[in-house]
């Protein structure tokens, strides 16, 4: 169960928990269709997690997501502890 206070999402962005976020949407909304096409939640997700594996990058600043992979990552809550 959630705690009643509010989650804010960090300033940075680690990419494991862009990579558990992605993978709480695979689980709530699996792949579909012949394609195995990702949601919307983990395709917004998906993008900026590819560029930071080109890019070799370990994080992110949150700003640099777009409106719906903010919105997906953070409808996906916190990371377990």
């Amino acid at each position: 169960m959630q705690s009643a206070r509010q989650w804010l999402m960090p300033n940075l962005i680690h990419i494991t928990d862009l990579e558990r976020a992605i993978n709480f949407w695979r689980d709530h909304s699996p792949a579909t269709g012949e394609e195995a096409r990702l949601c919307r939640e983990a395709a917004a997700l998906a993008e900026p997690y590819a560029m930071m594996i080109v890019n070799g990058q370990k994080e992110l600043p949150a700003d640099a997501l777009g409106e719906a992979a903010q919105a997906a990552f953070a409808a996906a809550g916190p990371a377990a502890t």
